[in-house]
């Protein structure tokens, strides 16, 4: 069993290294920049109390993956508060669409914000894939972190990716 310290300091080198982990989740589950907060909260809480039962037999960012995933959908299940308007987002990783790149920064933001107006609008499930495929996770990990196939993986992502084009596809028609 590993002492207090240990644990911390292994907590705090999680959070410093896979903040960005926890960032994107919180940013396809959560609408506003408060909810965003909470579930950033949430999940670094959930994180801390999984600690001492990660046992290295899977990779740490697959492990966090799954600890935060799960605490974000289920989070969302308990959210019964009426959904406002989506709040403008500050740290979104860097997205490529179909749509053609907007000429300024304004444009910019609004169509990432759109995008991820598209994700949080996605099934739960597939919502999960797609941060997931945009972290660059293959579809075994992807497996490995939803305990889905890497066949039910791919054809998730499918359907996903049809629906966020579509979703996309009308952004850039209105620039």
């Amino acid at each position: 069993m590993q002492s207090r310290s240990s644990l911390e300091i292994k907590y705090a080198d999680w959070l410093r290294e896979h903040r960005g982990i926890l960032l994107k989740i919180a940013a396809s589950f959560g609408r506003e920049r408060e909810e965003q907060a909470d579930l950033f909260q949430e999940m670094s809480i959930a994180l801390w109390r999984s600690l001492p039962a990660f046992k290295a037999q899977s990779k740490t960012s697959t492990w966090i993956y799954r600890v935060c995933l799960n605490t974000a959908l289920a989070w969302r299940r308990a959210e019964t508060k009426p959904r406002g308007h989506h709040a403008p987002l500050e740290l979104i990783p860097e997205l490529s669409s179909d749509a053609p790149p907007p000429g300024n920064a304004h444009e910019r933001d609004e169509i990432l914000q759109r995008l991820y107006a598209a994700v949080r609008a996605l099934p739960p499930s597939e919502r999960s894939l797609v941060i997931l495929l945009l972290d660059g996770l293959s579809y075994r990990e992807m497996g490995e972190i939803s305990g889905l196939t890497e066949n039910h993986v791919g054809v998730a992502l499918t359907r996903a990716r049809k629906k966020l084009a579509e979703a996309m596809k009308e952004v850039g028609n209105e620039l």
